[in-house]
């Protein structure tokens, strides 16, 4: 009883260190970002690592998260075409694909996409310039590897991210139109004019805002997972590991949250 007690409170222990740590990281990213072109002690992120950082987050993966909306607009529609036909409201599946891809599965499904594939990425990026003592170089220079390495992930996610998830619902919507056509025999105009009578700006608004939140999410645990690197190629690979389920876990469980207090301050 004694041992379980101690393993449990080891753990909590364990638990607060990590969310304190990642605290720390994001108050000293904010601090470069917000403070620092303000301040003439401190330097400046240069612009042209947060330029190569947004063609790697945005550009590299708009072809894989469109494919993926694709298919999300796809099933929704299929899904949907038999059960309104039978109801007799068979025109209504554009209100319905694209409220549930503009307000929810569009910024869900591109974050968790996004956590696969650029922050993992970060993860093994950062732990093998730990590993390999580059991060001690930087250090050694006098340079900050939050302000030279993590600031410029931190901006390029807040910016693309977003951009991305936009352009994937739109795909997304075009897929589920085309089921429409073909199988319900639903034409593009009604189609479309369902799904604007719909949608208002506060489900575009909401979708935006979920996006750039999850956006923050991946990037901060990527980056401190990375940075906490010790080992060598197995601490690397753990690294990454543990940035893509912990950033899957922490999106749907603020997706949880976010739909409880949107539905209650919106009222939808």
């Amino acid at each position: 009883m004694e041992r379980t007690a101690g393993e449990l409170g080891a753990r909590f222990y364990s638990g607060l260190r990590y969310i304190g740590g990642m605290a720390w990281l994001l108050a000293d990213a904010l601090s470069f970002i917000f403070v620092a072109p303000f301040d003439r002690r401190r330097l400046r992120v240069r612009s042209a690592p947060v330029f190569e950082q947004m063609v790697r987050v945005g550009f590299s993966s708009l072809g894989i998260v469109c494919l993926v909306q694709l298919f999300i607009g796809v099933v929704i529609a299929l899904q949907l075409a038999n059960l309104l036909k039978t109801f007799g409201i068979s025109e209504y599946v554009g209100s319905v694909v694209g409220l549930g891809i503009f307000r929810e599965l569009g910024p869900l499904m591109t974050a968790m996409v996004m956590a696969g594939y650029a922050g993992a990425a970060m993860s093994a990026e950062l732990g093998t310039m730990a590993v390999s003592e580059e991060l001690e170089a930087l250090r050694a220079l006098a340079i900050s590897p939050v302000r030279y390495l993590v600031v410029p992930r931190f901006i390029a996610a807040a910016v693309m991210i977003p951009c991305v998830t936009m352009v994937g619902n739109f795909v997304g919507v075009l897929g589920g139109m085309g089921i429409a056509w073909g199988v319900l025999h639903i034409s593009p105009a009604l189609f479309t004019q369902k799904m604007l009578e719909t949608l208002v700006t506060s489900d575009v608004v909401v979708g935006i805002f979920k996006s750039w939140f999850f956006a923050q999410l991946i990037v901060l645990i990527a980056c401190f997972e990375g940075l906490r690197v010790d080992s060598g190629a197995e601490g690397v690979g753990r690294a990454a590991t543990r940035s893509v389920v912990f950033s899957i876990v922490m999106i749907i469980s603020a997706d949880c949250l976010f739909a409880a207090v949107f539905r209650l301050l919106l009222g939808r």
